[in-house]
């Protein structure tokens, strides 16, 4: 029997010391409740380049009515609780209780991160992930409002921009991703980046958006 693309191992535990090691060698879990943990590490995932950065005329458009107002770090278990909440096109939820309990750890240990996007007070919108030297790896994101996912994004890339980062991994490859510039990464290219930029550089401490980010 063939296994799924990408699966390398089952068992062992969430502690931030397994994470930390497992994210530095590009390797993420994911799996549902009932199930081993598994952890994935796909010959092709998707990858957004900070500097490749796609803005289309209608998010610009969106984005110069400042409606919307976008923090990092503000409230990173509402973040996490959002993207594990039950849609109703989707079966279960990969983020487990367990998950989120390991993630704000690391949120704790400044090594998660997240960031809000916010309309009159209200939190519709975000996404969360892991930052290890200048990479940025994805978690998950949410939107309760239209595009305001694709807020979270452009305001993180922008920023991460600015501090030098080299790579978000978005891991599973998406129509939502590739209009916003993401694209494909082998496993080679991939590993070549953990080995250059994924012990260096980066943003220590809590993350604070600067204020002029999403001006267009």
């Amino acid at each position: 029997m063939q296994e799924p693309d990408g699966l390398l191992a089952a068992g062992g535990d969430l502690s931030p010391a397994r994470l930390v090691q497992a994210y530095s060698l590009g390797i993420f879990p994911w799996y549902q409740d009932g199930e081993p943990i598994l952890w994935w590490s796909p010959s092709v995932r998707m990858g957004l380049f900070p500097d490749q950065l796609v803005v289309s005329r209608s998010m610009r458009k969106l984005l110069r009515k400042g409606e919307f107002e976008v923090t990092f770090d503000r409230a990173f278990a509402q973040v996490i609780s959002h993207c594990a909440a039950w849609r109703p096109e989707r079966t279960g939820t990969w983020i487990t209780d367990d998950m989120q309990q390991a993630y704000c750890q690391l949120h704790d240990l400044q090594i998660a991160h997240s960031v809000e996007v916010w309309r009159q007070g209200a939190l519709v919108g975000g996404l969360y992930g892991i930052a290890s030297g200048s990479l940025f790896f994805g978690e998950s994101m949410f939107s309760l409002q239209p595009n305001a996912s694709k807020i979270a994004t452009i305001a993180l890339c922008r920023q991460l921009q600015r501090w030098g980062y080299h790579l978000i991994d978005c891991q599973i490859p998406s129509e939502h991703l590739a209009s916003l510039g993401a694209q494909k990464v082998t496993r080679a290219d991939f590993q070549d980046m953990l080995l250059r930029y994924g012990r260096s550089g980066g943003k220590n401490g809590l993350w604070t958006l600067e204020p002029d980010i999403l001006e267009c």
